[in-house]
This record gives structure tokens, sequence and C-alpha cells, in this order.
């Protein structure tokens, strides 16, 4: 026992007689340092390529492979997980649609034939129904974690169509573009047709020809309006229409429901002049009542005073 605390006190004391050497600068580290041994360069290069640690993205990748396998019972079936491919691939096709329809808005006349498939897709998904197996993606897919994610996905862009007001351009089934919708465009195209005729002209002969068609299809956007039966993409298109023709050929033409307008503005702004003026003229005959009695009664009392005094 004496013996090994000895032998660790020696220990200690050589430990401080070297730090002591050390920070005196009289012993040089790099020469107490022992020589690595010689390896080639070659044999150096396999060790290196061999080892995990060069690999990190090999190591990562397969560290995320092994995370990926779960046993049978939890992973979803090869039916589900086509179904789930298929939905992405349509969510994805969706999206590209959209994108590409965002300006000029045409997101309903150019993208319904794939958010029809979209929402295909997803009804096979929520549905009840068997497939193969007599099994349903529902549970698996949709209420499976936390997140519920193909949800999310889905009503996200459900609520943009529903906000794009598409199913009143768009028939039942995501079959066709409506019949008011049909309509419409081809009124627009003629507008922009007789637009594109006076390019190079004064815009004064293209404010005169081109009123009567300009005049046909606000018409028609008033009646749609009023009627509900258009979408985000006929509002953007009257709306484009109307800059072109107010601010770059400045045209413009009188609208006949302003007449009506003026008229009762200027009914109201001389009805506070009739009210007045009525009220003074009553009030004068009122005066005019009054006064009569008084002068006829003070007329008899006068007709007694002398006929006594006579």
């Amino acid at each position: 026992m004496s013996l090994y605390k000895n032998s660790s006190f020696g220990v200690l004391l050589m430990l401080i007689y070297i730090y002591t050497l050390v920070s005196s600068g009289e012993v040089n580290v790099d020469e107490m340092r022992p020589t690595p041994p010689f390896i080639p360069a070659a044999a150096a290069a396999s060790v290196m390529g061999d080892s995990p640690a060069s690999k990190p993205g090999a190591q990562s990748l397969f560290s995320l492979n092994l995370l990926s396998f779960f046993p049978e019972d939890l992973e979803i079936s090869k039916y589900c997980s086509e179904l789930l491919l298929i939905f992405g691939q349509r969510y994805v096709a969706y999206v590209n649609c959209l994108v590409t329809a965002a300006r000029p808005v045409q997101v309903c006349q150019k993208c319904y034939s794939s958010y029809g498939s979209l929402v295909d897709t997803y009804m096979n998904i929520s549905s009840d129904q068997m497939g193969p197996g007599n099994e349903s993606c529902r549970d698996s897919l949709l209420r499976s974690d936390q997140l519920m994610l193909v949800y999310l996905l889905y009503h996200n862009m459900e609520d943009l169509w529903s906000k794009s007001n598409c199913d009143k351009c768009i028939t039942k089934g995501f079959g066709s573009p409506t019949n008011d919708t049909l309509y419409f465009m081809n009124t627009h195209n003629r507008t922009i047709t007789c637009f594109n005729k006076y390019q190079q002209r004064n815009y004064t002969e293209l404010c005169k020809d081109c009123k009567s068609s300009y005049k046909s299809l606000n018409e028609l956007y008033s009646r749609m309006e009023t009627n509900q039966t258009m979408c985000i993409d006929i509002e953007d298109t009257m709306n484009m229409t109307r800059r072109l023709w107010s601010r770059k050929y400045n045209c413009s033409f009188p609208r006949e429901e302003t007449v009506p307008v003026i008229a009762v503005s200027s009914f109201m702004l001389f009805l506070p002049i009739i009210f007045y003026l009525s009220s003074f003229l009553h009030s004068e005959q009122k005066k005019r009542k009054l006064i009569h009695p008084k002068r006829a009664k003070s007329y008899a009392s006068l007709m007694n005073i002398q006929s006594k005094l006579s």
C-alpha cells in the first residue's frame, strides 16, 4: 500500500517538473513528440477510402435507409403505396398548371382537368370502398399520423379552387367550361381582335369602331355578375380589358345607368330649396288668415264706441 502511494507521489512530482520546464521554454514540445511511422500514399488512400468517416453522405444515407424499414404490420400496403404515388404525381401536375396559369389568371379554364384527376385520386383514398385485398387506404394515408399531410395538401388545393369560384365556370364532373364562360370568352376575343386592328393607328378610330363590341362585353359581364355565374378567370379578363380601353387607348363612353343617377341627384339637390320655399309660402298664408280676423274685430269695436258716443 505504501509502495503504491510512493509511486503515485513520484509520478505527480515528475509531471510538475515537466510542466515547469515546458513553461520556462527549456524543452521543445515538438521534439518530444514521437515521429509517426511512414505509410505509403496508396495504402493511406485505401484506408481513408474505406473509412465511414470519409463518406458522411454515404453514412447518413445508410442510416436513413435503415430507419425506413419497419415491421410489415406497420407499413402501408402495396396498393395504398401506389395510390399515394399517383396522388403525388397528380398533385404536382396541378401545381405546375397553376403556376403557368397565374398571369393572366386562367386557373379554371386551363387546370380544371388536372384538378379533376386530383379529386378522383383523393376520393379513392378517402372513401370507404375496399380495394384489392379488401383493404381501405383512408386510415393508413389520412389518419395514421398527427400531421395528416395528404389531407392538408388536398384541402389547400380545394380551398384555392373554391376561392377562385371555378365551379361557376366549369361543368360538374370537370368536363368542360360552361356555356356562359365560352360565350364570354368568344365575345372577349372579338373585342380584343378589334383592338388589335388599330395598334399602329390613331386610337380615336379604335374608340369609335370598337365601341359596340366593348359595350356588348361590358353588358354581358354585368349580367354574369348579377347572376353570379363568373369565376376569377372572367373577372381578371374583364379588369384587364377595361384597363386597355381606358388607360392605354384612353377611350370612354357614357354609361346609360348614369342618366337616372344624375336625375335623382338633381332632385335631391333641389329638394331643400323646394321645401323651404313651400314652407315660406305656407307661413305667409297663415299670417294673412290671422291678421284678417283682428282687423275685423277692431273695426267692430270701433263702431260700437262711435254708436255710444253718438
